[in-house]
């Protein structure tokens, strides 16, 4: 099977321990991680190994951890020979996707995640604010109930058909989660340090604008789709434009596989730690599809899936 997309999770599926048996196996797996504490300045194999989880899970660190994770696990892929014909990533995913079209180099990869997660831990520090998931309840429905808020807040993810992400202030949040379970919903707190993909993370974005102008973006090998338009761009310029406003805008997670699936993909091969993006791509397929759906985090799943014969 020639028709595969690569994807690649964000943050939320970090987990201590992630990586060990890569590392360990693979050479060119060890070199990312060691290219990655080059670059990033940070322990980024005892994070990812040893934790604790409290270090992995601050913004600055989980930001180049997760990338590592997944650019590693990539690079040994490629090394295998296995190729997709789009790739796409979920938030702080989408770097690693930019690395696998040939846009950005692993290189200047991490040094985007890098200042990417420093900005964003920053505005956070500035303008707290927080995230919750909401659950049975279609988009009209939602974007009624924020309408009623009078704090900032706005769907940050379109996750799947039945979930979708709301971010802003701590106030805004709370009340449109009373509101979503007076109206027959569900609304499950997010463990989050900051108000992703919301207006709160508008300080960030001339800083990251200025720092992305010096990046070498080229035209991308692979296709990608990208969060904010669902959509593909091959412009180096148009990409660092939707780049800077990821950082607040929503990740329309369910329209991009739904691109994906329109562009002819047969299969999701979802690259890093666990299997969020999979379970999500479930969700978002017809029920009785015959796409495939692979988990590559260790070892175990790069050799299972080199021996299949594509």
């Amino acid at each position: 099977m020639s028709n595969l997309a690569f994807m690649f999770p964000g943050q939320g599926s970090q987990y201590v321990g992630m990586g060990k048996g890569i590392m360990e196996r693979f050479p060119s797996a060890r070199e990312v991680f060691q290219m990655a504490e080059d670059i990033c300045g940070i322990p980024v194999r005892k994070y990812c190994l040893e934790g604790p989880m409290e270090e992995l899970t601050k913004t600055v660190h989980l930001q180049p951890c997760i990338t590592a994770m997944n650019l590693a696990i990539l690079k040994v892929l490629l090394e295998m020979g296995h190729k997709p014909i789009v790739c796409l990533g979920h938030s702080l995913g989408e770097y690693s996707a930019l690395a696998c079209s040939g846009a950005l180099s692993f290189e200047d990869t991490l040094k985007a995640v890098k200042k990417r997660g420093e900005l964003m831990e920053r505005e956070a520090q500035k303008r707290p604010g927080t995230m919750a998931a909401v659950l049975g309840m279609d988009e009209a429905s939602l974007v009624g109930i924020l309408k009623e808020v009078p704090d900032t807040v706005c769907i940050a993810n379109y996750n799947s058909p039945e979930q979708m992400v709301i971010s802003g202030t701590s106030d805004g949040v709370g009340l449109a989660t009373k509101l979503v379970k007076e109206k027959g919903g569900k609304a499950v707190p997010l463990k989050v340090s900051g108000a992703w993909h919301s207006p709160l993370m508008e300080g960030a974005l001339r800083d990251f604008e200025d720092f992305l102008k010096g990046m070498d973006f080229a035209p991308p090998e692979v296709d990608v789709v990208f969060n904010v338009t669902a959509q593909r761009e091959k412009d180096p310029q148009g990409i660092r434009i939707l780049m800077v406003r990821q950082l607040i805008s929503p990740v329309r997670w369910t329209q991009s596989v739904e691109a994906c699936v329109s562009a002819g993909v047969k299969g999701f091969v979802e690259i890093g730690p666990k299997n969020v993006l999979s379970n999500l791509v479930k969700r978002i397929l017809p029920k009785g599809s015959e796409i495939a759906i692979y988990n590559l985090e260790d070892e175990k799943g790069l050799e299972d899936f080199s021996q299949k014969a594509f």
